[in-house]
């Protein structure tokens, strides 16, 4: 499409798009009694209007029924955990058995750990990204700690090459093939948090199953965001969060995914609790932890159904606008920014977009490195409307999400940002 800098274009746009609709069903927050221009789905996304009813079914239930919810309630709290596979497996490419919500981004990060990171005296390394998100790094570092490794003997983390800004998948894939005798362990996020870059799950997969490693990845960028086939790329484990994209609320329930073979592979060592117990004889209360096929095996603690619910919402909400349409509009929304914010410093002598400007290698994040007065153009950002998020030590993140963002916003944000740059 051949881009236009002008409102009436922006407005074109907005009246051709079939999605436009979706925004209504979204609280929109107001910045001095005006709707603000909202591009930070990719920190918290947006209340669906929609969750409010979600969770009032329950608690009415909670009310009316007490403990009996867990069997007659309208969607009963004993098999609260089946009732998102089926969004969830869209989402990600995969099979419903391969998918569950449950716990949160880290604690499922660890326990997928126990199952998959298994280091011996020859193969012990991890290769991940430089700079990915602290958690992630946290998570890594203890668990090598944990097996009696050091972490920086053990942690090969692979950085752009000099004056690039992402990482290219052939150095990726060179790296694997060059550690490949010591090798446990692939681990990257589906999409980097900082630079916006989405990275060729496929490729790094199949080089790292090559290498004889098991392949992981944290889809918190990710999910909801960009297209995913964890089952068909032959992915071994994932997890990820849901308050982003997916708009289920601060400190919503997470999500992971365990590929279908192993799906029986009991043997695995895991960290056991009751909700992952053979389900017939779960409330037999016997010793000996029996675990369940698939992903389910994994969990430990019964469903948290109030934040399930709000998950519900939002999933009903992608599965009516449909993932491939979401995906259609983020390129033109993200591809709109992108020729704006072009149209404003060619030369990049104030700022450069660190994202990809391919957009099989990005989502709907825009991240913009500021050579000067990066946190005085945030602040005059904020100032005017715009809620955005700055990531130090420079960088301006922008994420205008089809679900419920305007051409008309983006053409806004631009100049405001132009008069912010220039003040």
């Amino acid at each position: 499409m051949q881009f236009e800098n002008t409102l009436a274009f922006a407005r074109k746009l907005d009246r051709a798009d079939s999605l436009k609709k979706f925004r209504s069903l979204f609280h929109l927050p107001k910045v001095k009694g005006k709707t603000a221009i909202y591009f930070t789905g990719n920190s918290l996304g947006l209340q669906p209007k929609s969750t409010k009813n979600y969770l009032a079914e329950e608690l009415n239930d909670w009310a009316a029924l007490g403990v009996e919810g867990h069997v007659h309630s309208k969607r009963p709290w004993l098999y609260y955990h089946k009732f998102t596979k089926k969004g969830l497996a869209l989402l990600t490419g995969a099979k419903t058995s391969e998918v569950v919500a449950m716990n949160h981004l880290t604690v499922n990060l660890h326990l997928l750990m126990v199952s998959f990171y298994r280091p011996t005296k020859k193969r012990f390394k991890i290769i991940t990204e430089a700079g990915a998100f602290s958690s992630d790094q946290y998570a890594f570092e203890s668990q090598v700690k944990f097996h009696g490794f050091e972490p920086d003997n053990t942690i090969i983390e692979l950085k752009p090459r000099e004056h690039e800004h992402t990482l290219r998948t052939e150095d990726i894939v060179s790296a694997i093939q060059q550690h490949q005798d010591e090798l446990a362990l692939v681990i990257f996020s589906g999409v980097q948090y900082y630079t916006g870059q989405f990275f060729d799950i496929q490729k790094i997969t199949q080089a790292g199953h090559t290498a004889g490693a098991i392949v992981g990845f944290d889809l918190a960028h990710a999910i909801g965001n960009v297209n995913l086939n964890l089952h068909k790329h032959n992915v071994d484990f994932a997890v990820w969060c849901s308050y982003k994209y997916l708009n289920t609320g601060p400190g919503a329930v997470a999500g992971a995914f365990v590929h279908e073979r192993h799906s029986k592979s009991f043997d695995l060592p895991r960290f056991a609790g009751w909700w992952g117990h053979h389900e017939q004889d779960r409330f037999q209360m016997k010793k000996g932890f029996i675990p369940m096929a698939g992903i389910d095996g994994w969990q430990l603690s019964n469903h948290p159904v109030l934040p399930a619910a709000a998950l519900l919402a939002s999933l009903e909400i992608f599965q009516q606008a449909g993932l491939k349409n979401l995906q259609t509009k983020s390129s033109l929304l993200t591809g709109y920014l992108e020729y704006l914010l072009k149209q404003i410093d060619a030369t990049g002598e104030n700022f450069i977009i660190l994202t990809p400007s391919d957009k099989q290698a990005r989502g709907c994040q825009l991240s913009i490195y500021m050579k000067q007065k990066g946190k005085k153009v945030f602040n005059a950002l904020t100032k005017a409307g715009v809620i955005a998020d700055w990531r130090e030590p420079n960088v301006i993140r922008v994420a205008p999400v089809p679900m419920y963002n305007t051409f008309e916003e983006v053409y806004r944000f631009s100049e405001i940002f132009k008069k912010a740059l220039r003040a």
